[in-house]
């Protein structure tokens, strides 16, 4: 199993949302592509007060190439990273908020048994 990247660690932590909602992140992988392009997919755990724990498969697609050099740098800048990093919670967020009515967010994500 290759080591992970500072950013894959990054983005491989929990997070709380502003809503209290919890992402709690099993496993990341990181698909890169020949374009600079990359495919973030997620096995987390989702936990909301007064509900019980959810387990997803979640798929992002992550066509801005610019943040390829963030996702494999051995050391990438802390700003930038911090960045990813919020942009990557951001995405999820969304997901999570339009999976009931997007067609675009649903096909993302799989709930899990």
């Amino acid at each position: 199993m290759d080591e992970q990247t500072p950013a894959e660690q990054a983005l491989s932590r929990p997070y709380v949302a502003a809503d209290g909602l919890c992402f709690d992140v099993i496993t990341l992988s990181v698909e890169h592509h020949l374009d600079r392009s990359a495919t973030l997919t997620y096995l987390l755990t989702v936990r909301r007060p007064g509900h019980p724990d959810e387990r997803w498969t979640v798929t992002l697609p992550w066509e801005d190439k610019s943040w390829a050099d963030v996702l494999t740098s051995p050391a990438p800048a802390a700003d930038r990273l911090g960045q990813l990093v919020h942009l990557v919670h951001a995405h999820l967020d969304e997901w999570w908020a339009t999976k009931g009515h997007s067609r675009r967010s649903a096909k993302m994500g799989r709930r899990l048994l």
